[in-house]
Formats: structure tokens, sequence, C-alpha cells
């Protein structure tokens, strides 16, 4: 039993940000319990819907907590190109890791695999109790200390709670924190596609009038995994259409660059919204990942950003417990709330301009969006500028993404 057993950290979510999370404060010698609903399997068979773009700062991350090592490599693939066209317009930018002197972009890798491989590396860890099949029942926060109760009775307290239980977050709305939200008007269809001619390790993206289509390299040559954001009415023809229907209709939209597309999956859609948490810290607890904030699919960033809260809260709170600070003390919390509200919102504002830039037929947005793409694809340090930012290599990085 674990009756009132005392904790430095909290941990609601046993997603990647949640583990972690877990892993960099236990690095720290931070005593750390993770509250996971779920249950984290290894990865086998077919490819896992939902995958993950993760650029070269959340790799390094990875590789820092250490379990980097831990991931199937088998099922990831580093991508060395992407490719952006507008499918009615001129405009179109193409990178390459090459032309940068690096090996690879970033990786495609299914958010399952990345968990499993955290969570081998938390089980190496005396200080990390990772508690599975659990959700919590109750929580409270008093002047030194929160308690959290489980569905099965058992209680816990912790200096800090740290939320990182997802857009719908339990914690977030136990603790009344609003949110600044709004509906994209699209839903994202994600499946496996095998297509006729191989990836060669190149992301692709093409703008159609109603959103945007993704096609994501996968681990065997001729298998991506797409992301087609598009209104809902549209996605709900598109998910009753036969197969042959969807896989002509996803062909045609992606100008057959990759030869026709066979569907190897089911086919799922979510509605995209943006959330924004108005406190990403309160006394005695954080806010993580998708509880704090969440982005259009648009650019694959979304874990790219849990991941640099994830760096930044460990960063933080490890310097605080070194200084033999109040790790859960609001006023010692809010340089960090600073830092991460600052990232979170300009790559909300940068995924909104985007979307807003390349919606819709208006001559002049036409115009504007084919004659920026083709600035940037012609402007050799204007190029090398996005590229490094599609990698995720930016200035004021936390040290752990560095």
């Amino acid at each position: 039993m674990l009756s009132s057993q005392a904790y430095d950290i909290a941990i609601v979510g046993g997603g990647m940000v949640g583990l972690a999370t877990a892993i960099g404060l236990a690095q720290a010698n931070l005593n750390v319990v993770v509250i996971d609903a779920g249950h984290t399997d290894a990865v086998v068979g077919e490819p896992r819907l939902r995958v993950s773009a993760i650029n070269k700062a959340s790799q390094r991350l990875l590789e820092n907590l250490g379990a980097w090592t831990y991931l199937d490599t088998s099922r990831a693939t580093p991508y060395q190109k992407m490719a952006v066209w507008d499918k009615d317009g001129f405009g179109k930018i193409a990178f390459d890791a090459n032309s940068i002197s690096e090996t690879s972009l970033g990786a495609i890798i299914e958010n399952d695999a990345i968990s499993f491989a955290l969570a081998k590396r938390v089980a190496e860890f005396d200080n990390i109790t990772h508690i599975e099949n659990q959700r919590l029942e109750r929580i409270a926060f008093g002047e030194r200390e929160a308690w959290l109760t489980l569905a099965n009775g058992d209680n816990v307290s912790a200096a800090l709670v740290i939320a990182a239980d997802g857009a719908n977050s339990w914690v977030r709305e136990q603790c009344k924190i609003p949110l600044t939200f709004w509906d994209y008007g699209h839903h994202a269809i994600v499946a496996t596609i095998r297509t006729e001619m191989p990836h060669l390790a190149t992301a692709r993206q093409v703008f159609l009038q109603d959103g945007p289509l993704a096609f994501l390299p996968l681990y065997e040559d001729n298998l991506c995994s797409i992301v087609w954001s598009v209104p809902p009415e549209r996605a709900n023809e598109l998910l009753a259409m036969d197969k042959v229907q969807f896989e002509r209709n996803l062909t045609a939209a992606f100008d057959g660059r990759l030869g026709i597309c066979q569907l190897e999956s089911e086919r799922q859609a979510f509605p995209l919204r943006m959330r924004y948490a108005r406190h990403f810290a309160r006394h005695r607890l954080v806010l993580a990942g998708d509880a704090a904030h969440t982005i259009h699919p648009l650019a694959g960033q979304g874990v790219n950003l849990g991941f640099l809260d994830a760096a930044s809260i460990i960063e933080v709170i490890s310097e605080l417990q070194q200084a033999g600070k109040d790790i859960g003390d609001y006023a010692q919390l809010r340089a960090l709330e600073r830092w991460r509200k600052a990232d979170a919102m300009e790559m909300i504002a940068a995924m909104e301009g985007f979307k807003r830039l390349f919606e819709g037929t208006n001559p002049l947005k036409k115009a504007i969006r084919d004659l920026g793409l083709n600035l940037v694809d012609n402007v050799a340090g204007l190029k090398t500028v996005f590229i490094q930012q599609a990698m995720g290599n930016k200035s004021a990085l936390p040290k752990l993404c560095r």
C-alpha cells in the first residue's frame, strides 16, 4: 500500500511529457511519483496511428535523459528532407539536412514507442514510483504540500504537483483553471498509407484550399502516416467513403507525388482546437504539455512544445532544489510560468498565422504565400533560419535540449 506516502513531486499523467519530466527530476535526486491512468506496452506489429515529428531539440532531451537508447530504432524514421507546396499555386519550398551538414532534420516516431522507451528508462530509477492503471479521485492543496487520493483509496502527498494529464486535464479542471480556446474548424484524419513510390525519407506537406495534408515517412520505404486537416463535413465525407474512393481522393489531393495511395489501416478523425490555460502554474502546481496548451498539428510541433515544457520544468525545479528553496511556492514558479507561456504563445501565433495564410482562395493571399515560399526557398540565409527553426534549434533552449 502507498497510503499517505510523501514525495517531492507528484506527476499526474504517464504519457511522453510526464515520463520525461519524471526522469529529469529523478536525475536531480528528487523523489517522484507518476500517477498513470493507463499502461505502457511495447509497440509491435502494424504502425500506431498517432505519430510525432521529433525535432533535434527533443531528440537531445531524450538522449540526455537516457531514454533514446531504449527506443526501438526499427520503428523510428529519421527524415533528411522536407517538401512543402501550395496545390493551387506556384509556391514551394524544400529543406535538406545536407545543406547544413546534418544527417537528418528529425525523426518520425510513433507516440507509443516513445512512451515505452521512457517507461523503460523510468524503471531504472529507485526514486521514481510509477503507479499504472490508477486514476485520481481527489486533489487538495495546502500551504506546504498537496494531497492526492487515488481511485484505490491510497493517498500521496507532494511539495509540487505537475499536471501532464493531457488536453482534457482532470487536474486543470479540478483546479478550475480557465482556458482560452478556439475551434480551428477542422478535423484531422489520421491513417497509415502504402504508397506506390518510396518516400525517400522525406516529410511532405501540401496546402489545399480546405486545409493541409501531410505525408510523414514511416519505417518501411513505402509506408507513410497521413494527417489530413479538413472541415468537419468534409471529414465525415472522407470517413464514409469506401476504401477505393478514399484512396482515389487522397491520391488526387496529394498530386500523385508518391503514386497510387493504398489504405493500410483504419481511419480516425479528431477535432482540432487551440487551448491555452490562463495559468500555467499556481501554488504547488505546474501544468505541462497538452494540459497547458494544444496547437494545430500543421507542423507536428505539439509534442516538441511539450518536451520543451518538460526540459524547462526539470531545469527550474532542479535549480530551486539545489538552492534550498521551496519548489512548490508560486513566487518561485512565476519565472517558469512566464517562460513556458512565452514559448507556447509564440508557437500558437505562428501556427495560426500559417493556417490563415494558407486557407481559402483569395488571390492576393495566394500571391503573398507563393511569393513567400519561393523567397525562402531561394534565399540561402533565410532558408537556413527556417531549417534551424524546423529542427527546434533556437535561442534560450532549456539546457537538456541543447
